[in-house]
């Protein structure tokens, strides 16, 4: 009978903690290296979460239409390690953003910098890249 609730504790504590793993993606399961892009558009929001921030801008279309595209970048932790605070995006900003776009054809990027009006550039990218 012990052996079997421990067997059982084993088991729930190793789904426990393979549930973080599995969470989490590679860079080359979802973007694509050979794809790269650049993006000029209105910043609309940012998401400041782990594992990672969101910067969400509107980019205008060829045909005059406009997409919102996400682009996904490091961390809060990292983000704030490298200078950047939620006050450097205002809505209404105009970025540039380089990346690369994910392998789904949707409006997403992995973004590698963003650059604004008054020259800042900062990276985006996760450190593990």
């Amino acid at each position: 009978m012990r052996n079997r609730a421990l067997g059982t504790l084993g088991a729930m504590s190793l789904l426990l903690v393979s549930i973080p793993v599995a969470a989490h993606h590679s860079f080359a399961a979802e973007f694509d290296i050979e794809k790269p892009i650049e993006l000029q558009g209105i910043l609309t929001g940012m998401d400041w979460v782990n594992p990672h921030g969101w910067l969400y801008i509107d980019v205008e279309n060829p045909d005059g239409t406009t997409t919102n595209w996400a682009i996904e970048a490091g961390g809060a932790t990292q983000l704030l390690r490298r200078g950047l605070r939620k006050t450097d995006f205002p809505a209404g900003t105009e970025v540039i953003v380089q990346g690369y776009r994910a392998r789904s054809g949707e409006p997403v990027v992995n973004g590698r910098s963003v650059t604004t009006p008054d020259g800042k550039n900062f990276f985006l990218g996760s450190e593990s890249r």
